[in-house]
C-alpha cells in the first residue's frame, strides 16, 4: 500500500541565506488511517556534497577546520570542527562539480577521481537537506595552508593525517561533525578496493 502525506498548506515565516518553512500536513499511521494535523517548521538550506579527499599512495585522508556557527550557539567551548570537505549545490552543477569545485577552494587540491558513497539526510526530522558523498583521489604532495573564500568569510585550515588515524577520530569522537564522521566510516568499507584500483 502507497504510504500517503496530504500537505494541507505551507508557509515560509523567514527567508535569507537560508529558509524557515512551515509545514501543515497529515500522513498515514502504522495504525491505519490518515493521523491528526501536524505543523512542522523545516530548515531548507538546499542540498550539499561532501568529499574525502584521499591520497591512495600516502595513504592519508585530508581534513579541514573551521569555525562553525552553529556548535558556538549550541555552547560548545570549541566550535572549531574538524571536517571533511563540503559544499551547497548551485542550481547549474553536478554533484561531480560541486565535489571538484569545493575540494579546490576549501584544500587547493585537484581531484582527479571521485568514488559515489550515496546521499543522506543529516537531520530529517528539522532540515530537508541531503548530502551527497564522495571520496575524491587527489595528490597531497602540495597540501597544507589556509584557504576558503574571502567573500564568504571563510578561514579553512587543511592539513593531512593517516587513514587509520582519521577513521579512529570518527570512532573516538574527536570528529564532531556527523557528516564528517558518516563518511569516514563510509570510505573505511571501500578504503582497500580504492587504495588498490587507484595507485
Amino acid at each position: 500500500m502507497a504510504r500517503k502525506v496530504e500537505l494541507i498548506e505551507r508557509e515560509i515565516p523567514f527567508k535569507g541565506y537560508f529558509q524557515i518553512s512551515r509545514y501543515h500536513l497529515r500522513h498515514c499511521q502504522f495504525k491505519g488511517g490518515m493521523g491528526p494535523r501536524i505543523s512542522r517548521e523545516v530548515f531548507e538550506r538546499g542540498h550539499a556534497v561532501c568529499v574525502v579527499p584521499y591520497d591512495p599512495i600516502r595513504d592519508e585522508i585530508a581534513l579541514i577546520e573551521q569555525f562553525r556557527p552553529g556548535a558556538y550557539a549550541a555552547g560548545d567551548s570549541d566550535p572549531w570542527m574538524i571536517e571533511v570537505v563540503a559544499g551547497i549545490i548551485d542550481s547549474d552543477e553536478s554533484l561531480e562539480q560541486v565535489a571538484r569545485r569545493e575540494s579546490s577552494e576549501e584544500t587547493g587540491l585537484t581531484i582527479t577521481d571521485l568514488n559515489y558513497l550515496g546521499k543522506h539526510y543529516m537531520t530529517p526530522g528539522g532540515s530537508s537537506e541531503t548530502i551527497a558523498m564522495f571520496v575524491g583521489r587527489a595528490d597531497f604532495s602540495t597540501l597544507g595552508g589556509v584557504h576558503g573564500l574571502d567573500e564568504e568569510g571563510e578561514d579553512i585550515r587543511v592539513f593531512s593525517t593517516s587513514a587509520d588515524e582519521a577513521i579512529a577520530m570518527a570512532r573516538d569522537n574527536r570528529i564532531r561533525n556527523a557528516m564528517t564522521a558518516l563518511a569516514l566510516l563510509l570510505f573505511d568499507g571501500r578504503r582497500e578496493v580504492l587504495r588498490q584500483d587507484w595507485r
